[in-house]
């Protein structure tokens, strides 16, 4: 792993080679993050400013003169045809439009450009919304009638999407539908492999990808990793010495490079933006960044067991939050082991813990007692949804009384799952079983007075035969019904922020664009919020 005088030797030679070969006037370095997700790295150049060649091949490329009809470099140029099974990508999908319950032409006559704007920009909170945003997301759907960005812009968009959502499964997914093959495409499945903890993986696709010509820093790291530090340090040196990394990456690469570094004292600078490989870099050499102030899908890192069970807490929770994991995986990591200390998320593993094992024995009293005090301190986190899907179907099923029967009914409607309240509590309110019988579909009638029933009535609003707001049956018209729902969901979304009206609006544009059953379970969420803890600021506030 250190460098030997021999290795040492050889990096003029092969300085000069790079030089020669990959240095070229007025060629950009560094290329521009070009999606919203400007955290991706430079994984890859293009193919006119650095060379296909690597140490290890048989021999490097010739040398290229840089007139007009020569090639400007040792990589492969591209070639005007299209591959079998590939084709415009903004048509690909991971999930079949009728498997997501979509229209084949939910774009319609909309033009790429302005939906990917769109798609960039909407933000779901309601967890209703967030399934409804993903599937729009992954579904494989016709291309817009109009590309002016180009075919593939649409495509960019939604992955990038999904990884801000920390979906990066379904990044990985979607991109895999498309195939790697594409320079973007294939720079976003490197970093979700470097997210994942699979560096090997992220490497092997980086060597079995045509096409594509790695960037120095992607390209040391992965000839480090694969145990050839001799090439390691040789690319290294002859990019270091021709200026083609920046320092503050030269001075991680060469810690990461050298176990002399490991003596010192010296603390490495952070950069301004982390990237997947300066995270998986100073992770190696033993300055690990935080990622509670990352992007969420940095937090997706910490799930692996190498920093420990209060690491993977955080970013469980985080990541539960915002409802990029299933929170089944957030109750798995609770009960893997006894807490260490009190308060927290100490306090709230102990809770989950006590909670799980009273409802796994059925143990109505026990339930009775440990329900509400994980409930308050679930919702004081943030994660009350997480909550009702862990258990709110189970809580529900027990012949429940008082607070804690109250807490069953809510966190079973909120999970949507209604159907397992047989009875429902026999003290309930009447507001309670008003919300029952409107979350089965039997209600859509005035709500009767309780808490929470002034929200249920201007929400109720959005269940009527009213006409849809002008823009929006615009848009329809036009056959632009995917901008609408989109545009629908950041306004049915608004309803958190308290303004109710924008909401209303929202869940009857749904309802218009068949998603009836999405916006029956957003209203309930929206009428839930104040309890379950969803609301932001002051409005966060139990009744």
């Amino acid at each position: 792993m250190i460098w030997t005088d021999q290795r040492l030797r050889a990096v003029p030679a092969l300085t000069a080679l790079l030089a020669g070969l990959m240095l070229m006037p007025g060629a950009a370095i560094a290329r521009p993050p070009l999606s919203a997700s400007d955290w991706l790295s430079g994984s890859i150049k293009q193919p006119d400013n650095i060379s296909a060649w690597r140490p290890g091949d048989a021999r490097p490329p010739e040398a290229k003169s840089r007139k007009k009809d020569i090639a400007k470099s040792g990589a492969v140029e591209p070639v005007g045809v299209t591959r079998l099974g590939e084709g415009n990508a903004d048509g690909k999908g991971s999930v079949s439009a009728r498997t997501a319950g979509l229209p084949n032409d939910l774009w319609g006559a909309g033009d790429g450009e302005s939906i990917a704007r769109l798609v960039r920009s909407t933000d779901a909170r309601l967890p209703a919304l967030r399934r409804l945003q993903r599937r729009i997301l992954a579904a494989q759907l016709d291309p817009p009638a109009t590309q002016p960005g180009g075919e593939g812009e649409l495509f960019l968009a939604r992955v990038d999407k999904l990884l801000d959502m920390g979906a990066t499964g379904a990044a990985k997914e979607l991109i895999r539908a498309a195939g790697p093959a594409d320079p973007e495409r294939f720079r976003r499945m490197f970093d979700i492999a470097l997210l994942s903890g699979d560096e090997a993986q992220a490497c092997e696709i980086m060597d079995r990808t045509p096409g594509v010509a790695p960037s120095f820093p992607a390209r040391i790291f992965c000839l480090a990793l694969g145990g050839d530090w001799a090439a390691a340090a040789l690319v290294f040196h002859g990019a270091d010495t021709s200026g083609l990394i920046d320092q503050r990456m030269a001075a991680l690469l060469a810690q990461y490079l050298d176990d002399g570094y490991s003596d010192k004292a010296d603390l490495l600078t952070p950069p301004d933006v982390v990237t997947p490989l300066d995270l998986r870099l100073h992770e190696a050499v033993g300055q690990p960044l935080p990622s509670a102030s990352l992007p969420l899908a940095f937090s997706l890192a910490d799930l692996d067991e190498n920093g420990g069970w209060k690491a993977r807490l955080d970013a469980a929770e985080r990541l539960a939050r915002a409802g990029a994991i299933p929170a089944s995986q957030l109750r798995a990591i609770y009960l893997e082991q006894r807490p260490a200390a009190s308060g927290g998320v100490w306090d709230r593993a102990d809770a989950i813990q006590r909670l799980d094992a009273v409802l796994t024995s059925r143990d109505v009293v026990g339930v009775q007692e440990i329900l509400p005090k994980a409930f308050d301190r679930m919702v004081a986190a943030g994660l009350g949804t997480a909550l009702a899907d862990m258990a709110g179907a189970r809580a529900a099923s027990l012949p429940l009384t008082g607070r804690a029967g109250q807490i069953g009914l809510w966190l079973a409607i909120e999970a949507g799952q209604w159907q397992v309240v047989q009875p429902p509590p026999e003290d309930a309110t009447a507001f309670d079983l008003w919300l029952l019988d409107f979350a089965s579909g039997l209600a859509d009638a005035r709500p009767p007075v309780g808490t929470g029933s002034d929200r249920a009535e201007r929400l109720l609003a959005g269940f009527s035969a009213t006409p849809i707001p002008p823009a929006a049956a615009q848009l329809i018209a036009e056959k632009r019904q995917g901008e609408a729902m989109l545009l629908a969901i950041t306004d049915t979304d608004a309803g958190l922020d308290g303004d109710l009206t924008r909401a209303t609006q929202g869940l009857r544009v749904l309802r218009e664009l068949g998603q009836g059953e999405i916006a029956r379970q957003a209203a309930i969420e929206l009428i839930l919020a104040p309890v379950i803890g969803s609301l932001p600021g002051a409005l966060a506030t139990n009744p």
